[in-house]
């Protein structure tokens, strides 16, 4: 079916109610030779499926005909929203704009380069109600379509490293956007820097239980890849911000209590040494050192110092986590289900 048949059917559609089954998301940059073929695959897979579908496009500030090509889409499909950014924010920016928007009772991000394949949509959502019950279906592209050095490689490593410090052992392949979540794991997640690709870690430390899907990856046909070696270090930076996060934000002093009695321990047994030093027990030359010669007198003074820099961090630190939480209302906790007498609906229960 060409776009303009697939747009001509679509004016029949009236727009649905606030009620949504399914809310898609992509965020797009620079793609606009790769808008309408998406749309029309798109279009295919929910046409064919009885759940309500939405499909929410961001287009992140591009500079080429993007826009044009996405206002084209949206005038004629009352089931695609089309949201314009005033600069490049990029896609962490569009992932969470798109959440804010989305109605649907499942959010299902994905790219907008035609690697991944609309086709895998209802497979990850259907998954979502198998038992036990899942609150975030991961996409892997176990056979991935990209070039060995520059994207499949470092890739590999990231996602070693992100597993190994998020715990979180379920996904292989955490820059897969393509994933289903249920709406309510979502909601009140707050993302930053390049951080959506952190999201499944982020709702397993709150409890979301998670698990994996193989999912179609296809060679870019049309435009070019944003991603590079350079988003390496803003990967890793921001990958410490979501370890401290997901270990430390309710309890911060424990962090920097633990820093704070290290830095205790190495002052006081350089002080030890130096004191050692002075009766002539572990020195070099069988020549007894004075404390007041002692460069490790002055070492324990710093140290010491340091530790009591890092506890008074980690007060200021505790009280900025709880203007956090009670600035936002935010609980430090999250309700699966609540019992009164009887047990929830099994399908329900995820």
């Amino acid at each position: 079916m060409d776009i303009v048949g697939t747009m001509a059917m679509m004016q029949q559609i009236t727009k649905s109610d606030s009620t949504m089954d399914v809310s898609i998301i992509i965020p797009l940059y620079n793609e606009e030779d790769n808008v309408q073929p998406l749309y029309r695959e798109i279009a295919e897979v929910i046409d064919a499926e009885k759940l309500k579908y939405e499909v929410i496009f961001i287009d992140d500030g591009s500079s080429d005909k993007t826009i044009d090509r996405l206002r084209e889409v949206a005038e004629h499909d009352p089931r695609v929203t089309l949201l314009q950014f005033t600069k490049n924010f990029g896609q962490t920016a569009s992932t969470a704009a798109g959440i804010d928007y989305a109605k649907g009772n499942v959010i299902v991000p994905m790219d907008g380069d035609m690697q991944n394949d609309p086709h895998d949509i209802p497979a990850l959502v259907a998954k979502l109600d198998e038992k036990p019950g899942w609150d975030i279906v991961s996409g892997w592209r176990k056979n991935r379509q990209d070039k060995l050095m520059s994207r499949r490689l470092p890739s590999i490593m990231a996602n070693r490293l992100i597993k190994r410090l998020t715990w979180t052992t379920e996904i292989h392949d955490f820059g897969c956007s393509m994933k289903a979540y249920r709406r309510e794991v979502v909601k009140d997640v707050r993302l930053y820097g390049e951080m959506h690709r952190f999201l499944p870690a982020i709702c397993k430390w709150r409890g979301a239980r998670i698990t994996e899907q193989v999912v179609n990856h296809r060679p870019r046909t049309a435009g070019v890849s944003k991603y590079g070696l350079k988003r390496t270090v803003k990967v890793l930076l921001d990958l410490l911000t979501v370890k401290f996060l997901g270990d430390y934000l309710a309890k911060p002093i424990y962090f920097f209590g633990k820093v704070a009695m290290m830095a205790m321990v190495v002052s006081f047994v350089s002080l030890f040494w130096a004191i050692l030093q002075k009766y002539n027990i572990l020195t070099e030359h069988g020549m007894p050192v004075m404390l007041n010669d002692n460069v490790l007198v002055l070492f324990a003074m710093m140290t010491f110092l340091m530790s009591v820099i890092f506890l008074m961090i980690g007060i200021l630190a505790e009280l900025m986590s709880r203007v956090y939480h009670e600035s936002q209302d935010r609980k430090p906790y999250k309700v699966r289900h609540t019992y009164n007498g009887s047990l929830p609906d099994e399908t329900n229960a995820a």
